[in-house]
């Protein structure tokens, strides 16, 4: 992409994060699921304690938007979140997987929920799936990206936390998880390393944001 497009998306990007943005539904069943709007939504997916509700806060630059909670799985719902009217835009935040404490016909309920949200969502844009950098594809995480693939719902890596792991190891990951999406028809091939402590990356999965608006509109 040409700097200067680079730059452009990054500021719009930084001009509709820092608008006005409010928690609108949060949806345990289909019934649940507000109707869909003009615009664009995204999701955010990734295991439980990935840090999805960090990362939502840190995108927007608030520190209480998205509920975070040190116990993994409480995230049991649809969240969803409107931005700037302008816009155009709603973030979704979805239940985490992989160890949520909870009873397995409940677990099931999460999943044929998000199934039928994945399948049935016309304004889904894109799902960014959140990997703790620290650590990586999970045998769990390449689970949920082939349900992505087999629905054709696209979807690119975030990776979380880069501030935990030092930089020639962060270097390695990127270029680890980039060759594994080669194999994952409805992949974005480009990864994004943040950190939702210091801010690094927020400016460039904005742009992403913004770049698929542009796409799409």
């Amino acid at each position: 992409m040409p700097a200067d497009l680079a730059a452009d998306f990054i500021e719009q990007g930084r001009r509709v994060f820092a608008g006005d943005w409010e928690f609108i539904a949060a949806a345990g069943s289909l019934d649940a699921l507000p109707p869909m709007a003009a615009g664009l939504e995204i999701a955010f997916a990734g295991r439980s304690n990935v840090g999805k509700s960090s990362l939502i806060n840190a995108l927007t630059g608030r520190n209480a938007l998205a509920r975070t909670s040190h116990t993994p799985g409480r995230t049991q719902e649809l969240i969803f979140f409107q931005g700037p009217a302008q816009a155009g835009l709603r973030l979704v935040d979805m239940p985490g997987y992989g160890y949520a404490s909870a009873p397995k016909a409940k677990i099931a309920a999460w999943t044929d929920l998000i199934h039928s949200f994945l399948q049935g969502r016309a304004n889904l844009g894109r799902v960014y799936v959140l990997i703790d950098s620290r650590h990586g594809f999970k045998d769990v995480d390449l689970d949920v990206l082939k349900t992505f693939d087999r629905a054709a719902v696209s979807y690119q890596i975030v990776l979380t936390k880069a501030d935990q792991v030092k930089q020639a190891e962060l270097e390695r990951r990127i270029a680890e998880t980039t060759a594994a999406l080669a194999k994952h028809p409805a992949a974005f091939p480009a990864v994004v390393a943040t950190s939702s402590r210091t801010g690094a990356g927020m400016p460039e999965l904005r742009a992403a944001v913004m770049q698929l608006l542009a796409e799409r509109g």
